[in-house]
């Protein structure tokens, strides 16, 4: 664990105060470090850096979760061996007799050491915090919060688990603490929103590669969008973090609840608001402005324009294919116990098949059933300016191309929200869409040529 910080460190809300009493406050401000430290741990972070006292008990939740899973997969195909031989059980996948009552007994025991083990690691959570301060957020640490969130994150948040993310808003990479006026320098009555995408966070729009000085700049280096934004056209960019296992309706609703919230604490009247989603982000947005609006919402009024970076808008052939693994292992009994692996995937993951936007589209519905596209059709949100940045991974198109790569994980035709009924066909301006070439999905959270097209849509005309 890491060592107790000084009492004059910074915490994350002193750090905010500070913006508005020093001349430098747009800059993020820098964690004090432990004194003395050696080259090699300035240099990269060490294991224990990553870790928090809730940890503990978020892993033996995990585990004990993993070990039910596992018993539950190996009891499903010893069922399936029975039923071969003529014998059967009185519920489908469990085995019965004296077989039965060790599975009943190794799944009672996990259940009860488990809560046993996490109800200790509760209680000691208090002990160890006031021993060691919770190290600062690392960029290696959210990465796999974010990926495990994306994966499984609707269960982490079903159980309490500490790993679950939060729905925060965050400036200069601190979370906003939307109860009282946000102590934010020099903000601008612009906001510029950016939405991440599935098994993702804030921190990822930051390019990992410092940007070149003036003059340096070939036009090919990485770019940050929010910075270039705010340095360009006067805006104030904040970044919204979020459960990406979660239903996309789920995130919506919170989102424009959070907005709203956004609205009343902001340090300036807002004049308007606009928003640059990555993938998921753009299906979390549209159902936000969605719910907002049948909520009698005020800042759907600000929002002035939604720009959408490779957001599956009609789904993404992944999941459908994960959908048939889901088909196929459930063809035999010998395999069926094996589908439990492809139905871990979380709802957010799930909702990505056809791109589903509203609570309608996934309630009293099995998640993992073959169906067709049932969404209820959904347009383009009225009165605001919609744009849409398509990615291709060749050089040039084709119908095949289109089709099966776009741009790895977002056929061009979702991202530019065509459909073949017309009900769901997204009518984008035809000034209003783009395509670049050459370009993977992840590569549009710092394309130059990205940020190029941002400036020239959201500078005013």
């Amino acid at each position: 664990m890491p060592n107790k910080r000084p009492p004059s460190q910074e915490s994350p809300a002193s750090a905010n105060d500070a913006d508005t009493t020093s001349p430098a406050s747009d800059a993020p401000s820098a964690p004090s470090a432990p004194a003395a430290p050696s080259a090699a741990s300035a240099s990269s972070p060490q294991p224990l850096d990553h870790l928090r006292a809730s940890d503990l008990r978020a892993v033996a939740q995990l585990a004990t979760q993993a070990t039910l899973g596992v018993s539950a997969i190996v009891e499903g195909v010893h069922q399936a061996v029975l039923q071969t031989m003529g014998a059967s059980g009185t519920t489908k996948g469990k085995t019965r007799g004296i077989t039965g009552m060790v599975y009943r007994a190794v799944q009672g025991m996990t259940e009860v050491v488990g809560q046993g083990v996490g109800l200790a690691f509760e209680q000691l959570e208090p002990l160890l915090e006031s021993l060691v301060d919770a190290p600062p957020e690392t960029p290696e640490r959210e990465a796999v919060l974010a990926a495990l969130n994306g994966v499984m994150g609707d269960r982490l948040a079903a159980t309490n688990n500490p790993l679950a993310t939060t729905m925060t808003l965050r400036y200069q990479g601190q979370a906003l603490t939307l109860q009282a006026p946000l102590p934010i320098a020099k903000a601008s009555g612009k906001v510029l929103l950016l939405i991440h995408g599935l098994c993702m966070n804030d921190l990822q729009w930051i390019p990992s590669e410092p940007h070149p000085e003036p003059g340096q700049d070939d036009g090919n280096a990485p770019s940050d969008h929010g910075a270039v934004l705010a340095a360009e056209l006067g805006t104030t960019p904040i970044y919204l973090r979020y459960n990406t296992g979660l239903h996309t309706s789920q995130n919506g609703h919170q989102l424009a609840t959070l907005l709203e919230q956004l609205l009343d604490q902001w340090p300036v009247p807002v004049e308007e608001l606009s928003v640059v989603v990555h993938s998921m982000g753009g299906l979390v947005i549209r159902s936000a402005v969605y719910y907002a609006r049948l909520g009698a919402l005020r800042w759907p009024d600000r929002l002035k324009n939604i720009v959408f970076l490779g957001t599956p808008h009609h789904g993404a052939p992944l999941e459908r294919a994960g959908n048939w693994v889901d088909i196929i292992l459930d063809s035999t009994a010998y395999s069926r116990p094996f589908a439990k692996l492809g139905q871990l995937r979380s709802a957010g993951i799930t909702d990505l098949r056809w791109g589903n936007v509203l609570d309608a589209d996934w309630q009293k519905k099995d998640r993992f059933a073959r169906s067709p596209d049932v969404r209820q059709p959904l347009h383009l949100p009225h009165g605001i300016a919609c744009f849409t940045v398509a990615a291709t991974a060749v050089a040039q198109r084709s119908p095949l191309a289109d089709r099966l790569i776009g741009d790895g994980l977002v056929p061009l035709a979702s991202a530019l929200g065509q459909h073949e009924d017309p009900q769901r066909y997204l009518m984008f301006a035809s000034t209003a869409q783009t395509i670049v070439y050459n370009t993977h999905h992840m590569e549009l959270l710092h394309s130059p040529e990205v940020t190029r097209q941002l400036l020239a849509w959201l500078a005013p005309q």
